[in-house]
């Protein structure tokens, strides 16, 4: 009787412990489980739980099981008709709503496509999630369709590349790539998913039957290994598993450090703050890092994102003549600013100054520290918060008055002078810095504005105020054209019920397109012609983009000189039409200018 009932504990435990191995090697999944269930389910589920709203793509067959499961979940699908142009919707997207944008995008050119777009994200520190197809894990390096060496051409573009190599690891990775896109300095990261890891099993079964496997102990070989294989691909592919956020880590600057920077500012007579895009990430509400400026009361230049952030007539606000500023400043405070070419590698600073730095990159926190400027306190901290507790710090302490009214009053004078230059008449069509005026006078108080070109939209950086922060996009420090369709497509889900003004023509996206129109590459002639003598290659046609939006369903305009006095006219009802839900054109034939800080010419 011990014995047989001896007997009968082994036999249990030992069916128990083949039922676990089995179970983890994903036989049971095939025996018992038909649910079509697939990869793509994981993505969605776990993009949901992250708050994402909208994915943005160019579909193609390795990565259709991903935007049908977002679907699904009312996860917002938004096709494209490049891969860049969806990399750039989601990077529009990540700056103007704190959250991850997202792109999906299939194998091959599909991702090479984006390089230029991901590139630009992370020069601009978007957190961006890029999702790509691959080939199947057993084709990979065979030479199957679009298979190339993905991860090796994005790990230099990205914060964390990670190829998936089953079922059960997609939710995991997705969760991990979207707190590191988040944490520390913003950034894009990329998931590649082997077509086989997103499929149902009863699909990618079928593809790895042999149908002549070879005769012998080696058919056998070939068939136990794709088997071993497909149970390991699939093998706890739908335990149920954690989706939520993980924790993301956002570098702060110490006490002691903050203590240092207050007495510093406490005893500057000519403190300067140069406010950088890092300034509006989150978890710092710009409502609240306005209100901390308003109370230093220290005199702002503002740029990239932080464009508007004190208003459109802010008196501490300066949009000109920063360099005679700088010179004059006895305290300087970058704030997510950087001394690269935007400040003329730092030569731009005195080098008599007390300058504070606070970047979340070292890198950048530095940059050009070993040749051209020295900082007197440099926190690799992020800058909204830093803002906030050298505010609070500084309570009942605020600038001298007389400081930020005289760099006000040189401001006045600089703007007048640029709008005497806007009155001027050119030799042909219209003065682009007198059309810019008029678009700004006229622009509501929610607009956004898009700015992707080249000299049109350096004079608009100069003359277009935006109303608030976060209403301001254009590519970054890279400096890439053809980011206007995809911000704005971005943007304008965001935002839907603002103004959007955008200096690229779009389709179907209710958004103002402003083309400034001089036929030619002017930003380039500039230097060209004086330097090499030759105007090749800059010279362009004065082209009928206005008739090219009206063949996308738009409304196009062609505005000229004869049409300056009804200009007016022409911008409300380019309003009209996009609160109707009708993109327009304006095609704007402007004369060739050289408009810069500290030299206008029309």
């Amino acid at each position: 009787m011990e014995i047989a009932t001896a007997l009968g504990c082994f036999v249990g435990f030992a069916f128990g412990g083949l039922v676990f191995v089995a179970y983890k090697l994903g036989l049971l999944y095939q025996l018992f489980h038909k649910s079509p269930r697939h990869g793509g389910e994981s993505v969605a589920e776990v993009l949901r739980a992250h708050g994402v709203k909208f994915v943005f793509t160019l579909v193609g067959g390795h990565i259709s099981p991903i935007l049908v499961a977002c679907e699904k979940l009312g996860i917002r699908i938004v096709d494209t008709r490049h891969e860049a142009t969806a990399v750039f919707a989601a990077d529009a997207v990540a700056r103007l709503s704190g959250t991850v944008g997202v792109a999906a995008v299939t194998a091959g050119p599909g991702l090479t496509n984006t390089v230029t777009a991901v590139k630009n994200a992370q020069m601009a520190e978007s957190p961006l999630l890029l999702l790509g197809g691959a080939a199947a894990t057993l084709l990979q390096g065979r030479g199957a369709l679009q298979d190339i060496d993905q991860m090796s051409l994005f790990k230099p573009l990205c914060k964390f590349c990670a190829s998936v190599r089953s079922v059960k690891d997609i939710a995991i990775t997705v969760r991990k790539a979207l707190a590191i896109a988040q944490s520390g300095t913003p950034g894009p990261v990329f998931i590649e998913f082997p077509i086989d890891t997103l499929y149902p099993f009863h699909l990618v079964s079928k593809e790895f039957g042999v149908k002549n496997p070879p005769k012998g102990i080696m058919g056998k070989v070939v068939t136990w290994y794709l088997h071993n294989h497909l149970k390991n691909l699939f093998a706890g592919a739908w335990e149920t598993r954690d989706v939520s956020p993980l924790p993301v880590h956002i570098p702060q600057a110490t006490d002691n450090q903050v203590q240092k920077c207050i007495e510093l500012v406490s005893r500057a007579k000519k403190p300067v703050i140069l406010l950088g895009s890092q300034a509006t990430l989150p978890p710092t509400p710009t409502d609240d890092i306005r209100a901390a400026l308003e109370s230093l009361g220290i005199p702002c230049f503002l740029g990239g994102m932080s464009r508007g952030m004190l208003g459109r007539n802010s008196p501490l606000h300066i949009r000109q003549n920063r360099s005679d500023a700088l010179k004059e400043a006895d305290l300087v405070l970058l704030a997510g600013t950087v001394c690269d070419f935007r400040l003329s590698y730092g030569r731009v600073l005195n080098r008599r100054s007390r300058i504070i730095a606070v970047n979340r990159d070292k890198t950048q926190l530095l940059k050009n520290s070993d040749m051209f400027w020295k900082p007197t306190v440099a926190i690799q901290g992020d800058a909204g918060s830093f803002l906030l507790r050298l505010s609070k710090g500084l309570k009942g302490h605020t600038c001298p008055e007389d400081w930020p009214q005289s760099l006000k009053a040189g401001d006045v004078t600089k703007e007048k002078a640029n709008r005497r230059k806007a009155d001027e008449k050119t030799d042909r069509h219209l003065n682009p810095l007198s059309v810019l005026h008029r678009v700004d006078e006229l622009m509501a108080d929610d607009s956004i504005i898009v700015a992707d070109g080249g000299d049109f939209v350096g004079s608009a950086a100069y003359i277009m105020r935006p109303r608030g922060p976060l209403r301001w996009l254009d590519p970054g420090a890279f400096g890439t054209l053809g980011v206007g369709g995809g911000f704005a497509l971005g943007a304008k889900l965001c935002r839907p019920e603002s103004e959007l003004i955008c200096f690229v023509p779009l389709s179907q996206t209710p958004v103002i397109a402003l083309v400034g129109n001089d036929a030619c590459w002017s930003q380039i002639a500039r230097e060209q012609v004086p330097i090499l003598g030759s105007n090749v290659a800059c010279g362009l046609a004065f082209t009928d983009y206005h008739i090219v939006a009206d063949g996308y369903g738009g409304k196009g305009t062609l505005i000229g000189r004869e049409d300056e006095d009804k200009l007016d006219g022409i911008i409300k009802e380019a309003q009209k039409e996009t609160r109707q839900g009708r993109a327009t054109l304006l095609n704007v034939l402007i004369g060739k200018t050289n408009f810069r800080e500290g030299s206008i010419s029309v």
